[in-house]
């Protein structure tokens, strides 16, 4: 990344491949430059880190805010260039400054951050770091999705105009998740040059790209628009993480993870096998039924029990008591005792649900005080619920008060933090409130692991996930879906964050029905867990399941430390190696989802190896098939050097859909 400036704003001149540690850096800037031609100005107005309206720059600035009611246009000139463990580039205006730090982080990446002050108070819309976009990237791919159905990869050409997207629901979001990625024509997860964006904020933010008149573009990223609702006199972005590479998509990709994996918090090791039990009892609360179901889960391999939605206040639906933090005695009379001595027999551990940032109004908490809601009285109500406002210190004084007593008077090692409505508009102080509340509760309590959960997938981010070690990936237990969610979501997430839960027979968000073997397979390419009820499986899924889950937790402490290296496949199927981080081990996952074009599959083509190494493949897992295919890792075991298995591959035997192989490798 090559930065520059006259006497106005720093400019980002070159990001991309490396360069030699002698290039002129001056010439290399003026090489770059464009010229002039008709229609156009006898300038080329610079496109600054943070895009400048009052120097007549023809796209969308990075600043927009109002003083005394005018609109904010600093005239901004560089004051320093400081380089310590980051460079700050620190601006000034009358009465203002801007400080911008960049940093070289690990795994390749860079991270860039801009903090503005101002001596008198500012409105603020928004705040946006910018950087050109080389011409050679002409394809923008962003993560869409819904409930059920996130981390959707859509591709955009960018050839004219702008796009824009705004995402105001008040986290990081089914439908706009803060990460992206450009890249050059014909780019694969393995091979073509990539570079990724992500913004590390929970409270939503504002993506802009945009092809300008003269034919450079800008990528722009911030909160969203109108998030900071009061005036003030500091604002900041959260950082955004930058990755480039030119081996694929895997080449950005396991940087992510790989940062992603070393700013998470201290978490139990091994990593437990879950059982959540909500889609086997919802919030029906049974002493002698949730006794008989943790025997049967731990049986099958789960090692912590966590109690879903249900258990406090007077919680028979989810209209009511959100808020009210105290056992239900209705339903746990002993309170937690005694499914916790269950738990300790059975050698589990316990982990609660708490929904924390939400209120019922049919719940004590908002009797006493409705002045806690986000928002008009006669809002939207979402779920039948309300949003309290986080910003206020009685309000996370009171949660931290009864959330902290759960936690400090009961054996739980673990909360999974759930969100299910959005907030009436977007505001900024709520995530700052929810980040405050989450880091007391994390010091006060060190021995309890948090998940983020908004109604599944709604909050991932680099920011929630320095406080959360793991996130509940998706509410879809789906195999198909959950194969598709998690494969695409690992262009950010490692497999020790992700968690993945075998559903029940019938799955609750889509009515398939799909074989134990996809179902199991499915979940143990991530934190494994289960979540149906287990006294509904056969003997055959029960011995399947068990099998699957003792493989897991053989192999978990080297797959949480791995990496995820996506391979490419026709449409209708799904492949993924994950690689120890001494590459010693590796297992790949190859799905058939739907009926294949051809009749034979293409070779499966491997990627992240040493070419000069020699690998010995053993098929762990056989496709369900024709009786009569058969291929050499059918037989028995294949043993190639490395370079042969990226450039030809192996081949799979011919599957049909709805199932899945499993190839162990070992490194000779």
């Amino acid at each position: 990344m090559v930065l520059g400036s006259d006497d106005g704003m720093a400019c980002c001149h070159y990001w991309g491949a490396p360069l030699p540690g002698d290039t002129d850096l001056d010439a290399l800037v003026a090489a770059g430059t464009g010229g002039i031609t008709g229609g156009m100005l006898d300038a080329l107005p610079p496109l600054s880190l943070i895009p400048e309206a009052r120097r007549s720059f023809p796209g969308q600035p990075g600043l927009v805010a109002f003083q005394n009611g005018l609109p904010l246009e600093p005239d901004w000139r560089l004051d320093s260039a400081d380089q310590g463990d980051a460079l700050t580039l620190r601006h000034v205006a009358p009465g203002l400054r801007l400080d911008i730090t960049i940093r070289a982080m690990d795994h390749g990446l860079i991270g860039l951050r801009a903090r503005l002050s101002s001596d008198a108070a500012v409105t603020l819309h928004h705040l946006a770091l910018a950087l050109p976009v080389p011409a050679h990237l002409s394809d923008l791919t962003e993560l869409a999705g819904r409930w059920t159905r996130e981390f959707q990869p859509v591709t955009t050409a960018l050839d004219h105009g702008a796009r824009l997207r705004d995402a105001r629901t008040g986290r990081s979001g089914h439908e706009h998740p803060p990460h992206l990625w450009l890249t050059a024509p014909g780019t694969t997860n393995t091979g073509g040059e990539a570079v990724a964006l992500h913004y590390g904020w929970s409270g939503g933010h504002r993506m802009l790209v945009e092809a300008l008149p003269d034919g450079r573009r800008q990528i722009q990223l911030g909160h969203c628009s109108g998030s900071e609702r009061a005036p003030g006199m500091v604002f900041e972005t959260a950082e955004i993480w930058l990755a480039r590479g030119d081996r694929g998509l895997n080449s950005v990709a396991v940087p992510f993870q790989r940062t992603i994996r070393d700013a998470l918090p201290p978490a139990r090791r091994p990593r437990p096998v879950h059982y959540n039990g909500w889609e086997a009892i919802y919030f029906r609360h049974d002493a002698t039924e949730l006794a008989q179901i943790a025997e049967r889960a731990a049986a099958l391999g789960a090692e912590r029990f966590v109690l879903d939605d249900g258990w406090f206040g007077r919680r028979d639906d989810d209209s009511s008591s959100l808020g009210d933090w105290t056992i239900d005695p209705r339903k746990h009379p002993q309170g937690f005792k005694p499914l916790i001595d269950k738990l300790r027999a059975l050698k589990m551990r316990f982990g609660l649900w708490f929904e924390p940032e939400m209120i019922n109004e049919d719940s004590d908490l908002y009797r006493a005080h409705p002045d806690w809601v986000l928002g008009p009285a006669h809002q939207i109500r979402g779920r039948s619920q309300l949003h309290l406002d986080m910003a206020r210190d009685d309000v996370r004084d009171h949660l931290f008060d009864r959330i902290g007593g759960i936690l400090g008077a009961w054996d739980i090692d673990y909360v999974k933090w759930d969100h299910n409505r959005l907030t009436p508009f977007p505001d900024a102080a709520q995530t700052r409130g929810v980040y405050a509340l989450f880091d007391r509760l994390r010091a006060a309590h060190p021995q309890v692991e948090f998940e983020s959960c908004a109604s599944g997938g709604g909050r991932i981010d680099a920011g929630i996930l320095t406080r959360c070690g793991r996130v509940w990936l998706s509410d879809s237990n789906d195999a198909i879906e959950r194969l598709r969610i998690q494969h695409h979501a690992a262009m950010l997430l490692p497999a020790c964050v992700t968690g993945s839960h075998v559903g029940p027979r019938e799955c609750h968000t889509s009515g398939r029905v799909l074989p134990m073997a996809l179902r199991a397979w499915t979940a143990a390419q991530r934190h494994m867990g289960f979540e149906m009820d287990p006294r509904e499986l056969t003997t055959a899924e029960a011995r399947t399941l068990t099998r699957v889950t003792t493989w897991w937790k053989a192999n978990r402490d080297w797959m949480m430390a791995g990496d995820i290296w996506r391979l490419d496949r026709p449409a209708g199927s799904l492949a993924e190696m994950q690689l120890a981080a001494d590459g010693s081990r590796m297992v790949v996952f190859a799905a058939q989802i739907d009926a294949p074009v051809a009749l034979q599959p293409p070779l499966l083509r491997l990627t992240g190896l040493d070419p000069q190494a020699r690998y010995r493949l053993t098929m762990l897992e056989h496709p369900v098939g024709h009786h009569s295919s058969s291929v050499a890792l059918s037989r028995g075991a294949v043993t190639l050097n490395g370079a042969a298995l990226m450039a030809q591959g192996v081949a799979l035997p011919p599957a049909f859909p709805q199932t899945i192989a499993v190839i162990e490798g070992t490194r000779l």
